[in-house]
């Protein structure tokens, strides 16, 4: 199979196959602005790190640190430090997963609980690191006969050996050391918090700068400027990625695209046409269309 040189072409072609796709990035690729798809990511940073935001929580990350991110969760690598920053991100079709699964093993489960004191992120030891890595090693580009077979083993391998991981830690349950677990650490500003936190809850309501810096008693300006310096990306494309995340689960759901654009704080259809299509990549209606 291809080891892909870039995050947007891995994605493009997990969609595109169904199945899944891998990608070792360096430096040298522009990190996305943050961003939602219709795929699961595993993110495995070998070197090099800074900060990481999924959804409304910051986590500092470092060589060894694996996140698990869910289809409709928004992310974006907002910090990178000046060292070399290589990483392993291999996007998984959702689908794919359930046709592996069994009733016994739900190959899923690491991007779908949520229920754990380490949130989206565990850190490897180093026995587990080099596993990882043998599995991800075990994908060849090599077109020899059977190979397509050889790599959905080992993806199914690996996927196999990080759920045992996740479900370890979730065994372990408060016993988990923060400082070793991974467990995220939260924004170092508490007033940012509590902007996510209202953004989360108010997303079908009006979520313009000035409601937003009255709400909290800031001037507009400190107001973009702490979250920007806390979270790595604007309040305004923060809100619209979580809005289009929104938009999916409920169109996911059987919700009409009228219905849809106005419970997720739209002020018109064309602007929720326009916003869900430049993020999603196809028009909201043909998302719907989709079995999901």
């Amino acid at each position: 199979m291809r080891i892909h040189s870039s995050c947007q072409s891995a994605i493009q072609s997990c969609l595109e196959d169904r199945t899944f796709a891998v990608a070792r990035l360096y430096n040298s690729e522009k990190t996305m602005s943050i961003h939602i798809h219709d795929c699961h990511e595993i993110y495995f940073s070998i070197s090099g790190g800074k900060q990481f935001l999924i959804d409304n929580r910051v986590y500092e990350f470092g060589p060894g640190d694996i996140f698990f991110i869910n289809q409709f969760e928004s992310h974006y690598l907002s910090r990178v430090d000046q060292m070399t920053h290589e990483r392993i991100v291999i996007s998984v079709h959702p689908e794919y997963l359930k046709r592996c699964s069994t009733p016994q093993t739900d190959l899923s489960c690491c991007f779908t609980r949520r229920d754990t004191p380490f949130g989206h992120r565990i850190t490897l030891s180093e026995v587990e690191k080099n596993r990882f890595l043998y599995y991800v090693h075990k994908l060849s580009e090599r077109k020899d006969f059977g190979q397509d077979v050889l790599d959905q083993t080992a993806f199914l391998e690996l996927m196999t050996y990080l759920n045992r991981i996740f479900i370890s830690y979730c065994d372990r349950g408060a016993d988990v050391n923060p400082g070793e677990s991974g467990a995220p650490s939260r924004s170092h500003h508490a007033q940012v918090d509590e902007i996510l936190s209202y953004v989360n809850q108010h997303l079908s309501e009006s979520l313009t700068i000035p409601i937003l810096a009255s709400q909290f008693y800031l001037s507009s300006s400190y107001l973009c400027k702490i979250f920007k310096d806390e979270t790595g990306t604007t309040i305004n494309r923060y809100i619209t990625a979580k809005r289009i995340s929104r938009a999916k689960v409920l169109l996911a759901e059987g919700r009409s695209v009228a219905e849809t654009s106005v419970l997720c704080g739209f002020g018109d259809y064309s602007s929720f046409l326009k916003a869900f299509t430049k993020i999603v990549g196809i028009s909201p209606k043909k998302y719907a269309s989709y079995e999901h």
